[in-house]
């Protein structure tokens, strides 16, 4: 990577000048200009500033000090590595502490983690290929073997989760055609687009929260979003309520000893 254009190259995809980039660095316009041209070598400090500065994902400032010549400064461990138990442990709680409404763990491309038992009503029908750690939960969302079929209001749900892809262009485009040319039901849309998914407890309507760990300073940590749906209205809380008592009631049934 050529270290001046990719710099220049983030600072204008930020829509920042030199200049507003030399004073978030503390740093001067003049300073800025002769790195991105080349004329100056920056040095390692200054090459974190700036990235910190742009505010890029570790992954990215990562890049930027490995293509200025210097060593990566943030570690980046797999999530079963030691290091990272507390975050597991964590992440259990969250999703436990959550029920009984659905939520999940995803790594930077869309990769289920964890999740916690409510997803079950959320995937029920779904292939099972598409479905467990490992699979894409924005295939899931869209594949007419996911829950495409079963999504009411597919237009604006897809077109929100196509607007999350970010830098994903393979699987945006994989995803886009999956969709038909739907156009956005007429009216008022509300305070937030919902999920109105059809299962076995009749419609849901699910609104979406996204969750990152604001302090993460490993790459793989900074990367997970956790996705919680809560109810939009009434109905949905309840049904969400029965299906997690029928969950309990079944477990508790595999748990009771055989009468004799």
């Amino acid at each position: 990577m050529d270290f001046p254009r990719a710099l220049r190259e983030r600072r204008t995809r930020r829509h920042l000048s030199q200049l507003d980039l030399a004073l978030r660095a503390g740093t001067t316009q003049r300073h800025v200009s002769f790195i991105e041209s080349g004329r100056s070598v920056p040095g390692r400090n200054m090459v974190v500033r700036l990235a910190e500065s742009l505010e890029l994902p570790l992954r990215e400032r990562n890049d930027l000090l490995l293509a200025a010549g210097y060593a990566p400064a943030y570690p980046e461990h797999a999530l079963e590595d030691p290091v990272l138990a507390p975050v597991r442990t964590a992440i259990g709680h969250i999703l436990h502490g959550h029920l009984p409404y659905p939520a999940l763990v995803v790594d930077r491309g869309g990769d289920l983690i964890a999740a916690n038992s409510a997803f079950d009503l959320i995937t029920e029908g779904a292939a099972a290929e598409l479905v467990g750690p490992g699979t894409n939960v924005y295939r899931l969302a869209l594949h007419p073997d996911g829950l495409a079929p079963r999504i009411r209001n597919l237009a604006e749900w897809a077109r929100h989760v196509l607007a999350r892809l970010g830098d994903l262009e393979e699987l945006r485009t994989e995803l886009a055609g999956y969709v038909p040319q739907l156009e956005p039901s007429a009216g008022l849309l509300g305070f937030a687009v919902p999920l109105r998914l059809l299962t076995s407890y009749g419609e849901l309507r699910l609104m979406t929260t996204v969750t990152t760990f604001a302090t993460a300073v490993d790459v793989t940590l900074a990367e997970l979003k956790l996705e919680a749906f809560l109810p939009a209205d009434p109905a949905t809380a309840a049904a969400l309520t029965a299906a997690a008592g029928a969950r309990g009631a079944c477990a508790a049934a595999d748990r009771a000893p055989e009468s004799l």
